[in-house]
């Protein structure tokens, strides 16, 4: 070998060593949960699953580990609601202004409004680092439900363009208002909100759908949890591939002469595919119900009495 390809060989090696050097000295390490968790201090309430998810709650965090993480990462979070009917504009009004308040002050947000021809969109100055998209949603009239042309419609908006523009991403009933800080401890690969209700129920008389044929069937005597339908996150793949399920398991049960519910299908799904997080109750209390001890802080609020 010639002293000149010699050269060029090392010269190679010492570039590859920093390239690899770089990129160790800018990843951003992962955290552990130990790092941000601390279970122990609500011996009140149940804090980790059966396969060691964190469950949300006031006081099990540490938000300063947690923010110093998030602003390495130089992370963006998108949220999605769609809007449509008789109290939309009322509902969608108090939604955004207190989002624009609370949703994790001090990142970039993009709002993703999906409303129908007829809403007027609320006229809203958004905070530094918050952007907001409104895109009209085409409801097709064979739709039996909402959810259906929401989901379909969030789904090729994450497929043509929300998955190149957020790390994270929520998707949230406009019928909420937020409280209080909704901070990066709910950010994770997939996340799911434990009903208000039926969080403090016996788990056999959980409201699963039982039907064998249904697609969102679970038997009886299976389960963990029952999850609320006004929240899903996690990263833009992961609800895309939970909005590909929904919508198969839809069309499965439309064959089939059944009508389950959304939340229904979104409780199939995560008894499949174990969510990485759970946020507590705190995150979506029923103001329709005097909070019991347990919660200690009220995140997001919702009125279930009234309907869309």
């Amino acid at each position: 070998m010639n002293s000149k390809r010699m050269l060029l060989l090392v010269l190679f090696a010492f570039s590859l060593m920093l390239v690899k050097r770089y990129f160790r000295n800018h990843q951003v390490e992962e955290l552990r949960l130990s790092d941000w968790f601390h279970p122990r201090k609500r011996p009140d309430v149940i804090t980790k699953t059966d396969w060691l998810a964190p469950i949300v709650w006031e006081g099990t965090f540490d938000r300063q580990v947690l923010e110093k993480h998030y602003r390495r990462r130089n992370i963006t979070v998108g949220l999605a609601v769609f809007a449509t009917g008789r109290f939309a504009e009322e509902y969608l009004r108090l939604f955004l202004h207190s989002a624009n308040k609370h949703f994790m002050t001090g990142y970039r947000v993009i709002f993703y409004i999906m409303v129908d021809a007829f809403l007027q969109l609320p006229d809203i100055q958004p905070s530094p680092l918050r952007t907001f998209k409104a895109f009209e949603v085409d409801a097709e009239r064979w739709w039996l439900e909402g959810s259906l042309v929401y989901m379909k419609s969030l789904g090729e908006h994450i497929t043509s363009h929300i998955q190149d523009e957020v790390d994270f991403l929520f998707s949230m009933a406009v019928n909420q208002v937020f409280q209080n800080e909704f901070g990066v401890e709910t950010l994770g690969p997939l996340v799911a909100q434990l009903h208000a209700w039926w969080y403090f129920r016996n788990t056999k008389n959980f409201p699963y759908e039982r039907r064998p044929t249904s697609a969102a069937s679970i038997p009886f005597g299976q389960g963990d949890f029952y999850y609320g339908s006004l929240m899903v996150g996690g990263t833009p793949h992961n609800i895309l591939d939970f909005i590909e399920e929904y919508l198969n398991g839809v069309i499965h049960d439309i064959k089939n002469g059944l009508n389950s519910t959304y939340e229904k299908h979104l409780n199939k799904y995560f008894y499949l595919n174990k969510p990485t997080k759970l946020l507590s109750p705190e995150y979506s209390w029923d103001l329709a119900f005097s909070p019991p001890p347990q919660i200690q802080y009220v995140k997001v609020a919702h009125d279930s009495h009234r309907k869309l």
